[in-house]
């Protein structure tokens, strides 16, 4: 023991040295304790209570309403009262549909009536917890009753249905059915409807996540061919949260819209199913054979249809108002309670949710138990951490975006900063999130040890990306949505970050029956190292926000994240326009060599029309006029700062994020505010920068893309003045 102290104080002396003029927000002589706190806190972290927290809060399903879903709440709220902090349930009363009718069947050519129902597996007593586990099925699809020829769409977004215009393929009046993956699954019934469909089915091809992937389970991580994968498709592009409540808390006595005035329900009926139930339908398509990059793993020839073959889809759901519980805990900061530092997970599953969300959850509980333990024994944070347990995130992200629009204005004034985390499991570090807290997360990676490899999580993060020919650097993603960080940034415009390990963990068990303890212990992470590593990662990083002298916030490095955004937007606008000249370029020639030689036969192309000037100047102007508030503001000292100025400072720079924002929000969907990120409109999940701009240029709306650059200008502008502000509070 004598000697496990020496080392830990010699290593706790050369951090002191290494990072003593490196960590952002701390004023040297602070720098040591805060090394000292993050070793003591590492070293009580404890795998044995993520393996036994999982074992009890995935012993059954429970999604959203169930009574296991409830009970583990007030196991929750009772663990984090017993660690010291102020613990409570927040009840919001939301929309969730529950199937109540699920047909499927191939009524021509051939007969073939849809499984939908996955096999238990031996050596999983989980998976066959009959009428316990919740029906595969996607939450708010609408009822409906449709019988139509079927048409494979691949991945069902929208290069695909260019594809299809090509080939004089229509799926209007049709039911498509599309794979999995290729985009966030709300993007295919969607698009489909938009299209013209009348209904829309989803399965999981066995090349994406089946066996040509690897061994199934129970021999292996990937999906057998019974497996299914549930999921929500509300349009949360629109807007995320409960759907007959939009942009405030889904309270008992809230006014609610009527459910057919939900512009966030389907317009068409849409069901998953396995590979198995899929096989018989694909089979009975005719037309053209798909082309190469559409075919998948199944033993058949990929054709597209429209038909011969004919299907029967009918749905019916319950839809009733349904108690979500969020656990909310509080630890009140010592010198700065009403500034706050929050953490969260979500507790709701599909089924048993083991990986997505357990494995983040119970990384979240250790971190919390012992934040509390060091709290106990006099090393409080200066700042107030609370930590959120959020009900309902899997049909919509709802307890957390419910939460956080009924405690808006309390968040935008005391909130500095909010850390997601979700899934989690073995391989490589992943982070997104506010670029102004890049330095500080880069530093955090470059003191975590990732538990394989022995080197820092950032080491083995840039050695990946130049196996792979990236660029080397450690650096943030941006968030688009996914999880429960959604309503922090992009609504209420709070610094966030979502982080998490993966990359190693690959498995076909995502939203379906085989998502277990069993099956995590297996495949996942076995010795909970990654939760630990998470854990350290997430703690460190809520430690230093709760501690920091002066708020962790650095602008260089998003002043050069931001201008590459707008770098990609001028460059594919130019390749827009010489694509556009260059093909009426070949219109005239065509023309002209017709006109010499009417015998010539071509193919003759129509002209596109000509892509006008488009004025950036304003946003590089504000960015340029920025670039020199913020070289003035790195400048600045805040050693030997008074005390008052340096909170007047923190107040100030708290609201950071909010200054990014626009109550306006985004062109047809007003409840996404942030002008920097947000998810694409056709994209769901997947980010798109600078949205306004961008997504008017890639629709070819030109008219709106130069109302979107004065906008983001404008934003801009915010920024410089906001900067200008905290450097008059250093004078």
């Amino acid at each position: 023991m004598r000697k496990r102290n020496l080392l830990l104080s010699l290593f706790i002396i050369f951090c002191g040295n290494l990072y003593s003029q490196s960590i952002t927000g701390f004023t040297p002589e602070n720098i040591e304790k805060q090394l000292e706190l993050e070793a003591s806190f590492e070293a009580k972290l404890s795998a044995k209570n993520l393996d036994a927290w999982m074992q009890k809060m995935a012993a059954e399903p429970h999604w959203v309403g169930t009574e296991y879903g409830r009970e583990n709440a007030e196991w929750m709220a009772a663990q984090f009262k017993s660690w010291g902090y102020d613990s409570r349930i927040e009840t919001y009363h939301i929309l969730f549909p529950y199937p109540t009718i699920r047909e499927l069947e191939l009524v021509s050519p051939a007969s073939y009536k849809a499984k939908l129902t996955a096999v238990a597996v031996e050596g999983d007593p989980y998976t066959a917890q009959g009428e316990a586990l919740l029906p595969s099925y996607n939450a708010f699809s609408t009822d409906g009753d449709v019988e139509a020829e079927l048409v494979f769409v691949n991945y069902g977004i929208p290069k695909d249905y260019e594809e299809l215009e090509k080939l004089g393929i229509d799926v209007k009046g049709k039911i498509v059915i599309a794979k999995y993956y290729g985009s966030w699954r709300g993007i295919k019934p969607k698009l489909a409807a938009e299209k013209g469909a009348i209904g829309c089915i989803i399965y999981s091809d066995p090349e994406d996540d089946g066996y040509v992937r690897g061994d199934v389970y129970p021999e292996g991580a990937f999906k057998n061919k019974t497996g299914v994968q549930r999921g929500s498709v509300m349009d949360m592009p629109l807007y995320p949260g409960d759907v007959l409540t939009p942009g405030y808390g889904a309270t008992k006595d809230a006014k609610r819209l009527d459910r057919k005035d939900a512009p966030t329900i389907t317009k068409i009926p849409v069901l998953p199913i396995s590979y198995e139930d899929a096989q018989p339908l694909l089979e009975a398509l005719k037309g053209p054979v798909a082309p190469d990059s559409w075919k998948g793993g199944l033993p058949i020839t990929y054709h597209i249809g429209p038909g011969p073959a004919k299907v029967h889809l009918k749905l019916e759901f319950d839809w009733q108002l349904t108690p979500a519980h969020n656990v909310i805990a509080t630890l009140k900061g010592s010198e700065y309670p009403d500034q706050w530092v929050m953490r969260g997970n979500h507790h709701d599953a599909w089924v048993h949710g083991a990986n997505d969300p357990v494995s983040g959850m119970i990384a979240l509980m250790e971190e919390a138990r012992v934040v509390g333990e060091l709290a106990k024994k006099g090393q409080r944070p200066k700042r107030t951490i609370v930590y959120g347990a959020w009900d309902a995130e899997e049909p919509g992200l709802i307890g957390s975006t419910e939460w956080v629009e009924d405690h808006e204005k309390e968040l935008q004034e005391k909130l500095v900063a909010y850390i997601n985390t979700d899934g989690n499991g073995r391989g490589f570090f992943r982070a997104g999130g506010s670029h102004t807290l890049q330095a500080m997360v880069t530093e955090v990676a470059d003191i975590v040890i990732d538990p394989q490899t022995g080197v820092s999580i950032k080491e083995r993060g840039i050695a990946r990306q130049l196996v792979n020919g990236g660029p080397g650097t450690f650096s943030l993603s941006a968030l688009g949505s996914g999880s429960d960080y959604t309503p922090f940034i992009q609504h209420a415009g709070i610094a966030s970050l979502n982080i998490g390990f993966g990359g190693e963990n690959a498995g076909g068990e995502y939203h379906t029956i085989y998502d277990t303890y069993p099956h995590y212990k297996r495949f996942k992470d076995p010795e909970f190292a990654y939760g630990i590593a998470l854990a350290n990662a997430a703690g460190r990083i809520v430690l230093r926000l709760a501690n920091a002298d002066v708020l962790p916030l650095e602008f260089t490095q998003w002043h050069a994240t931001v201008s590459e955004y707008l770098k990609e937007i001028m460059d594919e606008t130019e390749k827009m326009r010489k694509d556009v000249e260059k093909h009426n370029s070949l219109v005239s020639k065509n023309a002209f060599e017709l006109a010499a030689d009417p015998r010539k036969v071509f193919v003759k192309p129509t002209a596109k029309e000509a892509i006008p000037f488009i004025d950036f100047s304003p946003i590089q102007n504000s960015l340029a006029k920025l670039s020199s508030s913020i070289t003035a503001f790195e400048a600045v000292s805040v050693e030997g700062l008074p005390l008052s100025k340096k909170e007047a400072l923190n107040k100030a720079m708290q609201g950071t994020e909010q200054v990014l924002t626009d109550v306006s929000g985004l062109p047809r969907r007003s409840w996404f505010r942030h002008q920097l990120y947000a998810p694409g409109f056709y994209t769901g999940y997947g980010v798109k920068t600078l949205p306004g701009v961008r997504e008017a240029v890639e629709q070819k709306d030109w008219k709106e893309a130069q109302e979107q650059i004065l906008k983001l200008a404008r934003t801009f502008n915010s920024m410089d003045i906001h900067l200008q502000k905290l450097i008059s509070l250093t004078e």
